[in-house]
Parts: structure tokens; C-alpha cells; sequence
């Protein structure tokens, strides 16, 4: 398997403790660290006439967040925007608390999101069931957003950065159905949330991100086609970091999906149970990544596991298979 996708400079710890990186014209990247851990999640700012923030992390980030833009400039009133590419706790959790903090920001999502910024019980119902006590300490309480600060998307939209510059926004699901991808127009950074998958700085590694319950394979697929033809110069990841060799990696995203589902699907028509299905989806594609070499760092491995894990993977994968054949039997 090819690995030659290669990472931008890693980033420079903040001598505050947080890490914050400059990507350049006016962005910054911002670990958000998810659950105390470093380079799992991030966010952006976009600091321009309008400063923008791209993803406020868990809610548990939002100090992280909020001590982050204080450093580069952006005090409680200063944040004009923020926005999100979905509703996931690990990308918006934190959005009703960064929305307490800084009063003058307007917070941006896809319509299908919206409602759920406005009163999360449904959100976080689903999670608390999901996670069950293990949601606290990954994520805390999405806490509710004032229904007259969200400024809700359709599949196409424009956020205005000031002085002519503007995030545009690109229905993108497949990983969700309240997903978005947003280009800057000043310098074609395409913003990709979890449509393309994560990404391993450390060892240029991308996996999928196939979770239940909107995985569904054509309209991921369709969705990187999308961002392909949008030509962007650089994909920012919110799992985790820019990525330069854009039309190389959104090919590896799509083929990634494939042998996932592939897999699944074998262990699927063989009667297997998910546990068994994700040992067999582990077995097909450990030789893939390098963060799984014998030779490699335990710790690296960990993480990798932590920014997509595999069972979470094939359970949305076999989530989704089990409802095409309903519908076909139907």
C-alpha cells in the first residue's frame, strides 16, 4: 500500500500548554484535546476582519478553546463566527459553552443540525446510550445555543469573513447527514470534518470514519467527488492537521471506504458477528497503515485506534448494509 501522503510541520507546543499552530494566511490550528489527549481533535481560527472558528472540539474543550483565541488575539467579543462541519460531540460539543463565552458569534451548521444545537436532549439521549458513563469523560454536555444566534446552512451557503473573504459551504454527507465541507475563498483550504476520513499526521496514515447510524457508501463516495472537483489546495482535518497532496488523498479516502466495506460485507455474508467482523476488517487492513507496523510506536498505534476506531467503523459499515437489504428484500 502506497504511504507517500505526506504531513505539513508538526505542530510547536504553545508555551501556555495548548498547541497552536500557523498554517498561514490568517489560519491557526487549535488542539482542542479531546478527553486530555494531543492531536486527536482540532480546530481553526480563521483570524480576519471577522475572525472565524472552525469546530469548538467536546464541551470539555471549551476552556481549552477559549484560553487558545485569547492568546491570538480574540477576547469575548472579538469572534464573529463560529461554525461547524456537523453536530458530532467531537466537533460541536463544545459550540453552546464557546457560544456563552464569546456573545457576539453567530453559530453556523447545516440545517438538518440546527434543531439539534438548539436543544441537544435528542443528541445527547442517543449518546449518553451509546458511550454510557464513558460520555462524561470523553465529551461532558452539549449545552443548548440560543435559538436567535444559529444561522442555518442549506447545501450551499457563504460565511462572510470580512474584507471580501468567505467560507462557502458544501453539503458533504455520507459520514453524516448533517454534514458540510467549506472552502475559503482566499485560499482554497477546504475544511473536510470527517467526509475524507482522519488522518495520522505522524505516520501520513488515513483511516475511514464509518460510524453509525448515516454511514452510507455512495453518498460518501459522492461527497469526495464533490471536494475533488471543488480543486481546494489543502485539506484541513478536524482528526487531524492540514494535508497537501489534496487529489492523492481524497483517492486514498474513497479507496479506504472500499476494502472497509469490502470486508464487511464478507464477514457479513458469512453469518459473522461484529466482533468477529472487525477482526476480520483488522486482519485485511493492518498492512495498510504504517501506525500498525511491527516496528512502530505502541503509542502511535493507540492513537491511530483513537481517531478511528475499528469497531465503531464496521458497526456503521454493517449498520448500513443491513439496511440496503431491507430495503431491496422490500
Amino acid at each position: 500500500m502506497d504511504h507517500d501522503v505526506k504531513a505539513e510541520p508538526a505542530n510547536v507546543p504553545d508555551p501556555h500548554g495548548t498547541d497552536i499552530t500557523d498554517l498561514g494566511h490568517g489560519v491557526f490550528q487549535i488542539d482542542t484535546r479531546m478527553a486530555g489527549y494531543d492531536g486527536i481533535t482540532a480546530g481553526y481560527l480563521i483570524r480576519g476582519d471577522r475572525p472565524c472558528l472552525v469546530e469548538t472540539g467536546t464541551a470539555l474543550s471549551a476552556p481549552v478553546v477559549r484560553d487558545a483565541l485569547g492568546r491570538l488575539g480574540i477576547g469575548a467579543s472579538d469572534l464573529a463566527t463560529v461554525v461547524v462541519t456537523h453536530i458530532h460531540l467531537d466537533h460541536a460539543g463544545g459550540v453552546g459553552d464557546i457560544a456563552e463565552m464569546f456573545p457576539a458569534a453567530q453559530i453556523v451548521v447545516h440545517q438538518l443540525g440546527a434543531r439539534h444545537l438548539a436543544d441537544p436532549s435528542k443528541l445527547m439521549a442517543g449518546a449518553r446510550l451509546f458511550y454510557g458513563d464513558a460520555l462524561d469523560r470523553l465529551f461532558g454536555v452539549l449545552s443548548p445555543v440560543p435559538a436567535d444566534r444559529i444561522v442555518a446552512l442549506e447545501d450551499t451557503g457563504t460565511i462572510d469573513l470580512g474584507g471580501g473573504r468567505r467560507l462557502d459551504s458544501h453539503y458533504s454527507p455520507g459520514h453524516a447527514k448533517h454534514h458540510v465541507g467549506l472552502v475559503d475563498s482566499d485560499n482554497g483550504d477546504l475544511y473536510v470534518g470527517d467526509a475524507a476520513g482522519v488522518y495520522m499526521p505522524e505516520t501520513a496514515d488515513l483511516r475511514p470514519a464509518t460510524p453509525p447510524p448515516d454511514f452510507d457508501l455512495e453518498v460518501a463516495l459522492g461527497s469526495l467527488r464533490k471536494f475533488a472537483a471543488l480543486q481546494p489546495t489543502r485539506l484541513l482535518f478536524s482528526h487531524y492537521g492540514p494535508v497537501t497532496p489534496v487529489a492523492e488523498t481524497l483517492d486514498r479516502s474513497a479507496e479506504e471506504i472500499r476494502v472497509w466495506v469490502e470486508e464487511t460485507r464478507r464477514a457479513r455474508t458469512a453469518g459473522l458477528d461484529l466482533d468477529h467482523a472487525v477482526a476480520m476488517v483488522r486482519d485485511r487492513t493492518m498492512d495498510r497503515y504504517a501506525a500498525f507496523a511491527p516496528d512502530g510506536d505502541p503509542a502511535v498505534a493507540a492513537k491511530f485506534e483513537r481517531l478511528s476506531g475499528a469497531a465503531g467503523n464496521v458497526a456503521g459499515i454493517m449498520y448500513w448494509l443491513d439496511k440496503t437489504e431491507q430495503k431491496s428484500v422490500g
